[in-house]
């Protein structure tokens, strides 16, 4: 992978060339009535959603953690409160998410968040070479490999994700 599209520039995508990080960057023209962007990535882009990842906010016990998982499934809140060593945890207040992270819903990319907070990748994610997450904004999705990902947000990787077609969480 290549560094591509400088012009292209977010927190995301400087903290992976301060870091030195090969990505590559996959625009795309967001349509602003749909309601899941990560899929709406996956078709547009022509990327198997497997390979897809949604980055979602989560509350644990008063805390915010950041939750990666493939766009072709859910999150599972029981599995994440058990990687993060509690018994519930819920989905964060999407303006919650959005101060927290320095990012847009639609846009909050798992990298170069303004605040960082725990974070997990759901295991899947090692299956593939490259995965692709969003870039900062609505309509950038960046290309990396999960090593990457897992080392640059310091994330643990854990069962956390549903296997399914039908997207059902924000």
């Amino acid at each position: 992978m290549a560094k591509k599209m400088a012009s292209q520039g977010t927190p995301a995508t400087a903290a992976l060339a301060a870091a030195g990080v090969p990505f590559v960057l996959h625009p795309y023209a967001h349509d602003p009535g749909t309601a899941s962007y990560g899929l709406e990535a996956a078709e547009v882009l022509g990327i198997e959603p497997e390979r897809v990842f949604k980055t979602l906010m989560v509350e644990v016990e008063g805390r915010l953690a950041v939750a990666i998982v493939p766009v072709s499934g859910n999150l599972d809140l029981k599995s994440v409160a058990a990687a993060l060593g509690s018994k519930k945890a819920v989905m964060a207040d999407p303006r919650t998410a959005e101060r927290r992270t320095g990012y847009v819903l639609g846009g909050i990319s798992p990298l170069g968040q303004r605040q960082t907070s725990p974070t997990l990748v759901d295991e899947s994610a090692l299956a593939f070479s490259a995965v692709l997450v969003s870039g900062g904004r609505r309509g950038l999705d960046i290309e990396l490999a999960p090593a990457d990902l897992i080392r640059l947000t310091q994330a643990i990787t854990a069962p956390i994700g549903t296997a399914t077609s039908t997207r059902t969480d924000p």
